[in-house]
């Protein structure tokens, strides 16, 4: 998997010296400023501690099965395009070599839902799915009652609070939504977990 974080601090520099700091038991593979250039910290075949607790489908330990990749952002702004077009080319590479299907490229909130919100409404997932880097969803309606359960086919089982769900997948796949659960939100998540279901996107890669 590819887990997507947002640094929350001033500065990619700043952002660098904290993932290297060993009493602060965090890092990354890769940090990307806001002009675009890229700061490789962790191998990409070593464990990083970028994700933390949290699930993705049956994987409970992310860390051990993930490349984690933080953007210079506070989470207020949007992204700088330099950095987004440094992001699509470095995802592109890593996808490659370990075979990593557009399913698996996951925020952290997606993983950790309640306890990260990063990369928020303002990262644009919809630019990396149509090159290929992320999935979408197809318009669709569907039964309230099949959103919890479709989601959890399509990865999210870190939290069963009804909520939250909705939250964390407004600010991914719907961020311009608001109000109850609707037709829409069940839709959008019918069609990904139906096309894209966890166990059987390969493996937990």
């Amino acid at each position: 998997m590819v887990v997507i974080h947002y640094t929350a601090m001033a500065s990619a520099a700043a952002a660098c010296d904290a993932l290297c700091n060993p009493d602060r038991q965090v890092s990354a593979h890769y940090v990307i400023a806001e002009d675009g250039s890229v700061t490789a910290l962790v191998p990409e075949e070593s464990r990083a501690w970028h994700a933390g607790a949290g699930r993705w489908g049956a994987v409970m330990d992310v860390n051990s099965h993930s490349i984690g990749i933080e953007l210079a952002n506070t989470g207020a702004t949007p992204f700088a395009a330099p950095l987004m077009d440094t992001l699509c080319t470095l995802l592109g590479g890593i996808m490659d070599r370990w075979s990593i299907h557009p399913a698996r490229v996951i925020g952290h909130s997606d993983m950790a839902p309640g306890r990260k919100i990063d990369p928020g409404p303002r990262f644009d997932w919809r630019r990396l799915a149509l090159m290929g880097l992320s999935v979408w969803p197809e318009a669709r309606q569907a039964e309230l009652d099949d959103f919890a359960p479709m989601m959890r086919a399509f990865g999210y089982t870190a939290t069963d609070d009804p909520n939250l769900l909705l939250n964390v997948f407004r600010s991914r796949f719907r961020p311009w939504a608001r109000g109850p659960l609707d037709a829409t939100d069940a839709g959008l998540i019918t069609d990904l977990a139906r096309r894209f279901p966890v166990d059987a996107g390969g493996s937990a890669d």
